[in-house]
């Protein structure tokens, strides 16, 4: 399972870093007022589609299901089962993109309705209608991707969402060169958009279409029930997103704090995506042959590897964003129309956001135990349970705080989603870990606050008045020397050793 976790942070770190490069240019271009407020809730409606569907939420029902059908009826049976899920669901998709094209402005009023009465809500309409066209691609991308990681295939997943980063980099730094009017820029992104998926498309289309044969459209009962199944799960597993969503509800009435929230929650969706996406991708296959073999040691070795190394990453990871939330902020992002009271109220959006990133990490971690189950009503429970605690909490404390109140409102969501996870997992199956996770857990944590304690130390001698560039030295640096004190420290405390891990990554997953 490490080997597989690895292939898949990889491909997801390369992504994320992309996104990195791909929103330091939005911010050049665009800044933080009216015009980014509004393409960043287009965009932020298309990342819900694209995290619900190509980045590993179908895993929760897709994997199980296909696995069930080649161990009943062989191969063949498989293949075309993938080809009805794949027909349907890219039939699906493209009815649901022309349905939201005529609605788009209920749709934009609903999740920003502080942009109701404001040339705000039209520049944001056009912009979404611009993007929807992903959505088409959207859906056969969702099915090859989990194929490929039913049958234990994950570097071709986890690489092809580079292309999308790519295509829109690409156009943003012709942009950028031209000094393109700002308006007119966040268009032409949103057209980008659809080409991105394309691309993403064709990458995946080249080495899975044999998985998935006949390829028709198909209501049977078996897909019904197939599809009751995805939805829910699906819904669940892109509850980070739904948040934010839920947050841009109550910030769209307060200029720029849509565009501060979405290049905070930016910075989270880094250490949120090696961890959480790899685990979901990785964990739900080995969890679903467990469960289905009846190993109850092969389950509780899972959940104990999963629950390490969530904690491994996770941790240091909210640390490292609290405490340097500032320098991070400064370096990626105050450029062009992004201006220094922008990346100042950013900073401080993350500082409260980063608390969700635990919460959000553990969902990703006890989620595939009900996958595994064919339980998603409970996971989507939990939720909207947690949709709604974000949406009260963030109303009453952005109105006494701001921005930062908003942020705390989402991280109390995601909070409420973790806890009714251990909830009722508790009650119905209860969960295993083994010893040497009862052993190791403590460690790391201790480990991620000692390290957390030395660069807030080291963070104090960053320069704030320097050169970009040196800026940028300074924070590449102190993140490296925060790295090798946490590998130092889980060494020290006996958590993993350099062979141990070595041979970690050696062992080749199952298929």
């Amino acid at each position: 399972m490490i080997r597989s976790f690895l292939t898949v942070s990889s491909g997801t770190l390369a992504s994320r870093l992309l996104g990195f490069v791909r929103d330091s240019v939005i911010a050049a271009l665009l800044g933080a007022g009216p015009v980014a407020d509004a393409f960043l809730a287009a965009f932020q409606l298309v990342n819900v589609v694209r995290r619900l569907l190509a980045e590993g939420a179908l895993n929760a029902a897709l994997v199980p299901a296909w696995l069930e059908v080649r161990e009943a009826d062989g191969a063949t049976a498989a293949s075309a089962f993938a080809g009805r899920v794949l027909g349907t669901v890219s039939a699906a998709v493209i009815a649901a993109a022309l349905a939201l094209g005529f609605l788009m402005p209920l749709v934009i009023a609903a999740i920003a309705p502080g942009f109701v009465g404001r040339d705000t809500l039209q520049f944001a309409v056009d912009n979404a209608r611009l993007m929807l066209p992903y959505l088409a691609f959207a859906g056969p991308v969702t099915v090859m991707m989990g194929l490929l990681n039913a049958q234990g295939r994950f570097a071709m997943p986890a690489f092809s969402p580079l292309l999308f980063n790519v295509a829109l980099i690409a156009v943003m730094v012709g942009l950028l060169a031209r000094r393109e009017d700002p308006v007119q820029a966040a268009l032409v992104m949103a057209a980008t958009v659809g080409v991105a998926g394309l691309l993403q498309l064709s990458m995946l289309a080249l080495r899975s279409g044999k998985l998935a044969s006949p390829l028709r459209v198909s209501f049977d009962s078996e897909m019904r029930r197939f599809l009751g199944r995805a939805i829910p799960g699906m819904l669940a597993s892109t509850a980070p997103q739904w948040l934010m969503v839920a947050g841009t509800v109550i910030a769209s009435s307060s200029p720029s704090a849509v565009s501060w929230l979405y290049f905070a929650n930016r910075l989270l969706e880094l250490p949120l995506g090696i961890v959480g996406v790899a685990m979901g991708m990785v964990l739900i296959p080995e969890m679903t042959r467990a469960v289905r073999g009846g190993d109850h040691a092969a389950i509780a070795r899972a959940e104990s590897r999963g629950l390490e190394l969530a904690a491994g990453l996770a941790l240091p990871s909210t640390l490292g964003l609290i405490v340097l939330s500032g320098p991070i902020a400064r370096v990626l992002f105050e450029r062009g129309a992004f201006t220094a009271t922008d990346t100042a109220a950013t900073a401080q959006a993350l500082t409260w956001l980063t608390l969700a990133l635990p919460a959000h990490v553990l969902v990703k971690v006890l989620s595939p135990a009900f996958y595994a189950r064919e339980d998603t009503l409970t996971p989507l429970l939990a939720t909207l349970k947690a949709i709604v605690v974000a949406i009260a909490a963030a109303f009453l404390l952005g109105r006494l705080f701001g921005a930062n109140g908003i942020a705390a409102g989402i991280a109390l969501g995601a909070w409420s989603n973790a806890l009714s996870l251990i909830g009722k997992g508790a009650a119905t199956f209860g969960f295993a870990i083994d010893a040497d996770a009862r052993r190791r857990l403590p460690r790391i944590l201790a480990a991620a606050l000692a390290m957390g304690a030395v660069l807030w130390l080291a963070a104090t001698a960053l320069p704030t008045a320097a050169h970009g560039v040196l800026q940028a030295l300074s924070l590449l640096l102190l993140i490296s020397g925060g790295m090798a004190i946490y590998g130092l420290l889980l060494q020290l405390f006996g958590v993993a050793g350099w062979r141990e891990a070595a041979n970690a990554i050696r062992q080749k997953p199952t298929a």
